[in-house]
């Protein structure tokens, strides 16, 4: 079993940066590939970024490349979202996701789901 418990969020202009943490419990966090997703209002929940258990891959949607950036810390069991140059359709709430395998985050396929955190970018 996986905990994940996400901070971070919080209110911030466009053109600013956030980082979000995902803290997981259990000993198999070093194992498995994790993600990022987030859902605005009325919208579906999408794929925002994934990160390969051993960190050596990572995918991420079109609309943040360049801008956001995923990183994990095995020894600390976290995973981070670096999230730059921020604009006001960045707004969501964002979640952390855990699954056995990378491509099976990137399909949202997805094992463990976080709370959620809610970023809002103002214009």
């Amino acid at each position: 079993q996986v905990q994940l418990v996400e901070s971070g969020g919080g209110l911030v202009q466009a053109g600013g940066s956030l980082r979000l943490s995902c803290a997981a419990s259990g000993r198999t966090f070093s194992s498995y590939a994790m993600g990022w997703f987030r859902q605005a209002p009325g919208k579906e929940r999408e794929f925002v970024a994934a990160i390969s258990w051993s960190g050596g891959s990572t995918d991420y949607v079109d609309s943040v490349k360049g801008r956001f950036t995923i990183s994990r810390d095995n020894a600390k069991n976290t995973v981070y979202l670096q999230m730059n140059s921020l604009k006001p359709e960045d707004t969501a709430v964002y979640y952390c996701a855990s699954s056995r395998f990378f491509n099976s985050v990137i399909t949202a396929k997805i094992e463990y789901w976080g709370q959620g955190t809610q970023v809002t970018v103002s214009s």
